[in-house]
């Protein structure tokens, strides 16, 4: 137990409340699985730390995955009237070739593409959802400071919004992301490793003519990854770990120059990128928590195992362990008990879905961006990458995941 569990609080609380579940984190895991407890008539309640869901470069792309899940609810025609873009494959181009990555057109579902959508877009939707159960409430700009503890149970958390506020639940889910605060709270153990990369997000207008899809452009020992989102290009600049101070030692204009030699087809539209402020800098990490729970206390999606942008799977991962969360805990909730197994089956279900695609993004990074980063010859991309057999496989694990998860009503 970590000093910030607490039993007695060293501060005045302003209110106590109770609720059946508390979720922190309001992106799509936390959201998602608000939504589908109040359908379930559990009472929810969600603390987002931020006062609004609109942060930019933050993972845009619905798998068909979620996708089907958002169709299992009966939202997926609504889901797809706001603007959004198609994406149907992944390509690697070099200057001398291109190969596909991941072809999503062959996959056996309505959606056989990825969903381009701002996540403030997406967030918004799923919390209006929510909304119409009496059940839920959110409370944004909530700072979690501790978890509560009784006998060593955790019992809810305290958080800062103007002066100190608890809120007592059956169980505390943790979905707040990578630099989760309740693992850290409730001294969850991480097992790291090391990605040979970090990443530099940017925008610039697309236009008519270029070509669809997600393209990763490999040349000169440089990556520059493109996602297509209708009106725009959203790039990641691939970089060697740690190189992000020199880059920006060198100057803007060298870096503008650099991107344009991967892709020359950018190089008037470089010129909207005028200052390092429209540069989002992404320190690249993968982990995972050995155990995902402890007596009172869950943490699903980034929470529990963070993964790298390889495939832009973590936001789909997150949503598929909020509705097995759902599945697994609903009626435990309902009946405002819940056993350490039910925690346990949770992450059971979920672990190995979620290492063996850990697994997928290592051998990429490996295989295919490591050895360009370090090298300036022509990458040639790897034979398997071109072998019939194995087609389909990176877009079923990128596009669906290795088992289907489905809601239960």
């Amino acid at each position: 137990m970590t000093t910030d569990v607490t039993e007695n609080p060293g501060h005045k609380i302003v209110d106590v409340t109770t609720t059946d579940c508390c979720i922190v984190g309001g992106g799509p895991g936390g959201a998602v699985l608000a939504l589908l407890l109040a359908r379930q008539g559990v009472s929810v309640i969600l603390l987002e730390a931020h006062k609004d869901f609109d942060r930019d470069f933050r993972g845009d792309t619905i798998h068909p995955s979620v996708m089907e899940i958002m169709e299992e609810l009966d939202l997926s025609d609504r889901l797809l009237q706001l603007p959004h873009a198609k994406m149907h494959s992944l390509r690697i181009r070099t200057p001398e070739d291109t190969v596909t990555l991941a072809d999503f057109s062959h996959l056996k579902t309505r959606y056989p593409y990825i969903t381009m959508m701002p996540q403030v877009k997406f967030l918004e939707f799923i919390i209006q959802e929510a909304e119409k159960y009496p059940n839920f409430h959110l409370i944004m700009g909530a700072n979690v400071q501790e978890l509560i503890a009784e006998n060593n149970v955790i019992q809810g958390v305290r958080y800062r919004r103007g002066g100190w506020h608890e809120v007592r639940a059956v169980l505390t889910v943790g979905a707040d992301g990578r630099h989760s605060r309740l693992r850290q709270l409730g001294g969850f153990e991480s097992i790291q490793t090391s990605p040979p990369m970090d990443v530099l997000w940017f925008r610039l207008p697309h236009q008519p003519e270029d070509p669809e899809g997600g393209i990763g452009n490999l040349a000169q020992g440089r990556i520059v990854a493109m996602l297509d989102r209708g009106d725009q290009w959203q790039l990641a600049y691939v970089i060697p770990k740690g190189g992000y101070q020199q880059i920006r030692a060198a100057g803007l204009e060298e870096f503008k120059k650099s991107v344009v030699e991967v892709v020359p087809s950018l190089g008037e539209r470089i010129e909207h990128l005028q200052d390092w402020s429209q540069v989002f800098f992404l320190s690249v990490e993968a982990s995972y928590v050995k155990r995902w729970y402890r007596p009172g206390v869950l943490l699903i999606g980034d929470a529990a195992h963070i993964m790298s942008p390889v495939g832009g799977v973590g936001i789909n991962y997150a949503i598929q362990d909020a509705v097995v969360a759902a599945n697994i805990l609903s009626q435990p909730l309902k009946n405002q008990h819940i056993e350490l197994s039910d925690l346990a089956k949770v992450q059971r279900q979920r672990e190995l879905p979620t290492r063996i695609i850990q697994g997928f993004q290592t051998l990429i990074q490996k295989r295919v961006l490591a050895p360009v980063l370090k090298s300036q010859q022509t990458f040639q991309p790897p034979v398997w990458l071109r072998l019939p057999i194995l087609r389909d496989i990176p877009g079923r694990l990128i596009g669906l995941g290795i088992f289907p998860v489905h809601v239960q009503t």
